[in-house]
């Protein structure tokens, strides 16, 4: 299918599977195709993504950024992370009606996978949309990404302080803020953050730390 019809079928498995899973409270057409499948797609409204390029999308939910990333990008590898079972069958479900390939969503938490041999710094961009502070994302994605990949933060319009805040943990964990990007969601004005931060060497096997951590004690 094309990709228009994509996007078309994967509202309808998304409004489908919402009735069970509980995946948004956006479920009007317009919204979702502006609040949820544009937004997921800013990312390359800034950022060339490499042919063939791996990423790993933390925290994910009912697929975004993943999926329509990956609607709009054949080629890319996509691993889908989320701590709930269900949406990740639901994940997979939807990969496989859809027909997409060298996309697969896995269960658990990003504490625990950052430091398994087959994902730790193996992806070339980690990709996560407003699932945390900044502080504790970067903790989350940063151990997925290869020296000399992106992790790429997609946000809301107020981050000066939430950025300001991170620097330490970046440093820390090895990266580097390259830039922030900002625009307005096309119909609505709403703004969005786009963060880019450059890996720029291997992190420290201190991190992450057990889960949980992160988010009850963030590095500043």
């Amino acid at each position: 299918m094309d990709q228009l019809e994509s996007f078309n079928k994967y509202y309808y498995l998304l409004i489908e599977g919402n009735n069970k899973f509980n995946l948004t409270a956006i479920t009007e057409v317009k919204d979702v195709a502006i609040k949820h499948f544009i937004d997921s797609l800013t990312c390359l409204t800034f950022i060339d993504l490499a042919n063939n390029s791996t990423i790993m999308d933390i925290g994910t939910g009912a697929g975004f950024p993943g999926i329509p990333l990956k609607i709009m990008r054949p080629d890319l590898k996509i691993t889908l992370l989320d701590s709930l079972g269900k949406r990740v069958n639901f994940l997979n479900e939807t990969a496989d009606i859809l027909g997409l390939e060298n996309i697969k969503a896995i269960h658990g938490r990003a504490e625990d996978f950052g430091r398994e041999p087959q994902f730790r710094e193996k992806y070339d961009y980690a990709i996560s949309r407003a699932v945390a502070k900044l502080s504790v994302l970067t903790e989350y994605c940063l151990p997925f990404v290869k020296p000399g990949g992106y992790f790429i933060s997609q946000k809301g319009p107020e981050i000066d302080n939430e950025v300001k805040e991170a620097g330490k943990a970046i440093e820390i964990l090895g990266g580097r803020l390259e830039v922030i990007n900002s625009l307005n969601l096309p119909g609505m004005g709403d703004g969005r953050s786009i963060i880019i931060i450059k890996k720029i060497k291997q992190i420290s096997k201190d991190f992450p730390r057990k889960a949980g951590v992160p988010g009850k004690k963030p590095i500043l």
